[in-house]
């Protein structure tokens, strides 16, 4: 798996990961419930990694990537991280970042790709800021060059 793909789904698992720790919120729905459920997010994953196929700043790490593989990933890191019912079966992402060499621009242009997706689908605001508060306290386990 490539850099870009390690990246995408950093960010994903770190969307994730921070969810969970989250835990529920008194008296809502989950964020999943929130965002539509599976089907929901697996739309957003089939744009998101569109967008990031089409940003020539980031894209031409991404080449040599198996897209169903990395599209199904995504969709278990987002589902089981925002309480849905699925398991994420891919490495930490500490761990998968470690060797690679992403830096501040790649994860801010991926951050921006996500943005257009959730602005594209709609995803209210309440639910936007809940995904990027979740994502930048990730950043570190991700951006490996300072």
């Amino acid at each position: 798996m490539n850099t870009l793909s390690r990246l995408i789904l950093g960010t994903a698992f770190s969307l994730a990961l921070a969810a969970c720790a989250a835990g529920p919120w008194a008296g809502s729905a989950s964020l999943y419930d929130r965002l539509g459920g599976q089907p929901a997010i697996t739309a957003v994953v089939d744009d998101f990694v569109a967008n990031v196929a089409a940003d020539k700043r980031i894209n031409g790490q991404f080449a040599n990537t198996n897209i169903p593989r990395l599209k199904m990933l995504l969709v278990e890191q987002i589902c089981a991280g925002t309480g849905g019912p699925c398991q994420y079966t891919g490495r930490d992402m500490k761990s998968a970042h470690a060797h690679l060499k992403i830096g501040e621009a790649d994860f801010a242009a991926l951050v921006e790709d996500l943005s257009r997706t959730l602005d594209k689908f709609k995803v209210p605001a309440k639910e936007q800021g809940e995904l990027i508060a979740i994502l930048a306290p990730m950043k570190g386990d991700i951006v490996t060059v300072k």
